[in-house]
């Protein structure tokens, strides 16, 4: 399609002269099925509407709920890199790899056949079709990455992972980076472990401030920071230290199982989107006590990053 290089110079204007109104304002609310800056240009009657509606919603979607939720400079990049190079990234990449998948299921949700695409490669080229979408997808990632204040670290669990420590990722990013999302299957997995047999790691998803409407009495456990680097968890009732999985936990180090932290502030933000989870990376057994559930003393690598430690802290007292 052809160019309007007039909305983008409009975009990037609005945003100068209204520094009030936010990137997730613009993308809050949908409209007529899809939504965004382009389609709020074609209402207002600035231009025609020449939007491709499918990859319209694939884009409204991606960037309200997945792109503006991420907080990682490393993954931001990647996604301004695949629409510069008309969907294309590094196949020999274990992480490009990995980023890719992240985009398919940031932009699409679900397996690629349920959209007809045949690749990942089908599915990522078809993003940069309509030209005017791409350009403001470009635009608004650019503009996002340009006010994140997360200093990233990268994680070492022994093999080539694209996520790294500190940032905030969607539960669908963090499955897909782990392979757990795959182009043809997503994961149906709802719990708070995921454990990842084929590299011998467990991933745990925290959410710190539980509500009874969204939580069962029985799955609001205890998790908490006890400081900054250690971490109070509360198993899945079933554990207990001398069998399964509960001994699986104690005995981790001697095994070389590694497990990784997530933790979110709530399941929802200001904007009721669903929340993603920042990586606080491999922990290690402190110490442990009780059984069904077990209580986990959890060491981090790397110390609480100081925007978390506040809303992880306060629930230990409250």
């Amino acid at each position: 399609g052809k160019l309007e290089p007039t909305i983008l110079i409009i975009f990037y204007n609005f945003l100068n002269q209204y520094p009030s109104v936010t990137l997730e304002d613009i993308y809050k609310s949908k409209i007529d099925g899809g939504g965004g800056w382009s389609r709020l240009c074609v209402k207002a009657g600035i231009v025609p509407d020449t939007l491709d509606a499918e990859i319209e919603k694939a884009m409204f979607r991606g960037i309200s709920n997945r792109l503006l939720q991420c907080s990682s400079y490393s993954y931001l990049s990647f996604i301004l890199q695949l629409l510069g190079n008309g969907g294309s990234w590094d196949h020999l990449n274990a992480i490009e790899n990995q980023f890719a998948l992240m985009a398919h299921y940031d932009f699409w949700q679900k397996p690629g056949h349920e959209f007809g695409f045949a690749s990942l490669e089908e599915s990522l080229s078809a993003l940069v079709r309509d030209m005017q979408l791409r350009e403001e997808c470009i635009e608004v990632t650019k503009q996002h990455r340009s006010v994140l204040d997360v200093e990233e670290m990268a994680m070492n669990i022994g093999v080539p992972i694209a996520l790294q420590m500190h940032a905030r990722y969607t539960r669908d990013e963090i499955l897909a980076a782990f392979g757990e999302n795959r182009f043809d299957k997503k994961s149906s997995s709802r719990e708070g472990v995921v454990e990842i047999k084929t590299i011998n790691c467990e991933l745990l998803f925290v959410t710190l401030q539980k509500t009874e409407t969204k939580f069962s009495p029985t799955t609001l456990y205890h998790d908490y920071a006890i400081n900054e680097i250690l971490f109070h968890w509360q198993s899945q009732n079933s554990a207990r230290p001398d069998k399964g999985k509960g001994l699986s936990y104690v005995q981790h180090e001697s095994t070389g199982k590694q497990l990784v932290l997530f933790v979110r502030e709530q399941s929802s933000d200001e904007y009721g989107r669903v929340m993603g989870f920042v990586n606080l990376g491999p922990v290690k057994l402190e110490s442990h006590y009780g059984s069904q559930p077990m209580n986990i003393r959890w060491q981090l690598e790397q110390p609480l990053p100081p925007y978390l430690w506040s809303s992880a802290a306060k629930l230990a007292v409250g």
